[in-house]
């Protein structure tokens, strides 16, 4: 797509864009892809969203690759496998709103994370960002964290001038909570954008999914049924809340695998779903501790929000307001792969997209890399 395309189409004096945006989270569940119009500031309108599910043998590379990610793996053949399947994504949003690639200005492409260790200067998502522009026709921003890693940041969460940007007309102080994988949460104070606070918390479902798998053979604990059966054990989830990593104070961010599930290995499915469970419920408790104001209202998107288990754990916990994002009338399934077609956007404009209170950069910065279609 010619650099002419970046001036955008008018709408209200603001310069929109038509995005793509495509996320792969920490669960390993599948692809997400978001269309959305947006100036990448103040203007975002979803158009239509699809999930594309993993097929099982990805899945299980992409878990042997994040196992292995220490002793750098050749990913080449995942990667591109990986880039496929993102593609294939794109082509079904687009025939599904009926909006044809030719229209679209740009596509947010964040990969797959193997590998996060931004106190070493590490993070790792694979995906071919050249092979996708190539693929669709549209021009791709890709490598979104490098930037921020490099320059001293921690490189996550990166959605919370999106979050901002959604929340913009919301009560404040209000916090926006993602429970993938890993959970992240953003604190927006009165002051919106230019006052953001946000880090991951702790453990989302990664360690939830993972006990599942492994002792039920299942990839979710579908509606949080079993920990809803089992007992929490109080001194083990004192035990691990006990990492440092909860007294240190944000911004922070956290590898797939940062905790061992060692200590609850030797409880039953039950028992040990419900301490998990409850292990998530108590690290986003903690976040508490680092908010100048406790949040008037806390809304809930990835795919914790579906485990009733879990929040209502969470709502005992945090004693606030705990709504999915739905009750403002988004679609919390789509809500990660929406902000990196808006972070896509924000590339294109050379607006920054990580801050000193988000990842801890030492000045707010762009980030991402650019292939054209």
């Amino acid at each position: 797509m010619s650099e002419t395309v970046y001036a955008g189409s008018s709408a209200g004096g603001k310069r929109v864009f038509l995005a793509i945006g495509l996320m792969s989270g920490t669960s390993l569940d599948g692809v997400d892809a978001a269309l959305i119009r947006t100036d990448g500031v103040s203007t975002v309108e979803a158009l239509g969203a699809v999930t594309i599910p993993y097929a099982e043998d990805l899945r299980k590379n992409l878990r042997d690759a994040i196992r292995r990610a220490e002793w750098l793996p050749n990913t080449g053949s995942l990667a591109a496998a990986l880039t496929r399947v993102h593609a294939n994504a794109v082509a079904t949003l687009s025939a599904s709103v009926g909006v044809p690639l030719n229209s679209v200005h740009v596509i947010g492409f964040h990969g797959q994370t193997i590998l996060h260790r931004p106190k070493v200067g590490l993070t790792w998502q694979i995906g071919d960002g050249a092979m996708l522009a190539e693929l669709t026709g549209v021009d791709v921003v890709s490598d979104f964290r490098s930037a921020d890693v490099e320059s001293g940041g921690e490189g996550a969460p990166l959605a919370p001038i999106f979050h901002a940007a959604i929340a913009a007309k919301l009560k404040k102080p209000v916090a926006i909570l993602n429970i993938g994988g890993v959970a992240n949460v953003t604190w927006i104070s009165a002051d919106g954008a230019s006052s953001l606070l946000a880090f991951d918390t702790g453990p989302g479902n990664a360690m939830i999914d993972d006990w599942m798998l492994a002792h039920m053979g299942t990839l979710m604990d579908k509606d949080g049924a079993l920990a809803a059966r089992g007992q929490v054990h109080d001194d083990i989830l004192a035990g691990l809340m006990g990492n440092d990593y909860f007294d240190r104070p944000p911004p922070k961010s956290l590898d797939r695998n940062a905790f061992s599930a060692k200590p609850v290995a030797n409880l039953s499915p039950s028992d040990g779903a419900a301490t998990l469970t409850a292990f998530t419920v108590a690290a986003v408790g903690r976040a508490l501790d680092h908010f100048s104001t406790a949040p008037a209202r806390w809304l809930v998107c990835g795919g914790g929000r579906r485990n009733p288990t879990l929040m209502s754990m969470l709502a005992v916990r945090i004693q606030a307001p705990l709504e999915p994002i739905e009750a403002i009338g988004l679609d919390g399934d789509s809500l990660e792969a929406q902000a990196f077609g808006y972070l896509a956007v924000r590339h294109l404009r050379g607006l920054p997209i990580s801050f000193p209170t988000t990842t801890g950069v030492s000045t707010a910065m762009s980030g991402g890399s650019l292939d054209e279609g």
